[in-house]
């Protein structure tokens, strides 16, 4: 961001009733804290955003916990790319019909849960094989993940991927971007194929409220030590739950409901909000799935 940029934000906060009493470029020219008073985060994310709509904005209360010591993470349109059950309806040449459930899922225009079990359904009879080749050619990291994850892990967090999708695809991206565990429903599969099943309970927004609820009382952490992005309107619960969530690229529901809204960087913008400069940054050796 430039000093431009810092300048029309610390106007904004000004203007929207904020004092500033300090203005910390801790990563130039990427990153700089605008340290304020007499203004809640909300108001002066509202005024930033509004004042800088190029840059993404991370406002939240001073205090102990900037560091974050638990991580949960939503995968599809978050931690990859893609809805990995939309690349698997491609497959059986069903992704648009599929992936207009998909979006609208997302959106929170219809049950999660009642959708999802539709959309397998709709996919019986595809060759189990689709996973591994739809892994190897269609599934990418989002930029910025492994870097998230392995720096966090560095500085002693523990990171969840609690996904919607399915443990065919969550077990294995979730070891190559190195999570400590991971956590999505089960797809049926018979005689090597999908046979439209999907174990119950479905992993839903409750369960991922849920799984970072049971992480963070496992810990003993406060929730203020406690992170969760996702994109989502099933990921509202779960980011509203964390101490800081964070909407990444996201629907509009979720971006309205989180703390804050990721649009324009890659995942490391959860870094620099949390105080961590490029210069502690632990960098992976490779940034893709399918490399």
């Amino acid at each position: 961001m430039s000093q431009a940029d810092v300048e029309a934000a610390s106007a904004a906060v000004t203007a929207a009733g904020g004092i500033i009493s300090a203005e910390v470029a801790f990563d130039p020219p990427m990153a700089t804290d605008l340290v304020a008073r007499g203004i809640t985060p909300a108001a002066a994310r509202a005024a930033v955003e509004a004042a800088c709509p190029g840059i993404d904005v991370i406002a939240q209360a001073a205090g102990p916990h900037r560091l974050k010591r638990l991580l949960v993470a939503d995968m599809d349109s978050t931690m990859i790319g893609q809805e990995c059950i939309d690349e698997l309806a491609d497959f059986a040449g069903l992704r648009a019909e599929i992936a207009a459930i998909t979006e609208r899922a997302m959106q929170g225009e219809l049950d999660f849960a009642a959708a999802l079990i539709a959309r397998v359904a709709a996919l019986k009879g595809l060759e189990a094989t689709a996973i591994d080749r739809c892994l190897a050619e269609r599934i990418h990291l989002t930029p910025g993940a492994q870097t998230l994850i392995a720096t966090m892990r560095a500085g002693g967090a523990t990171t969840l991927l609690v996904s919607g999708g399915f443990t065919a695809f969550t077990a294995p991206i979730a070891a190559r971007i190195g999570f400590h565990r991971q956590v999505a429903n089960v797809l049926g599969i018979a005689g090597g194929a999908l046979d439209g099943s999907v174990a119950l309970p479905i992993v839903d927004s409750q369960v991922k409220r849920e799984s970072l609820m049971a992480e963070r009382a496992a810990l003993g952490l406060p929730a203020a030590a406690t992170l969760a992005v996702g994109d989502g309107a099933n990921d509202i619960p779960m980011i509203a739950e964390a101490g800081l969530g964070i909407a990444y690229h996201a629907k509009p529901r979720a971006a309205a409901a989180a703390d804050a809204a990721v649009r324009h960087g890659d995942l490391t913008v959860l870094l620099w909000a949390q105080g961590i400069a490029r210069a502690d940054w632990v960098q992976p050796s490779a940034s893709d799935f399918s490399s």
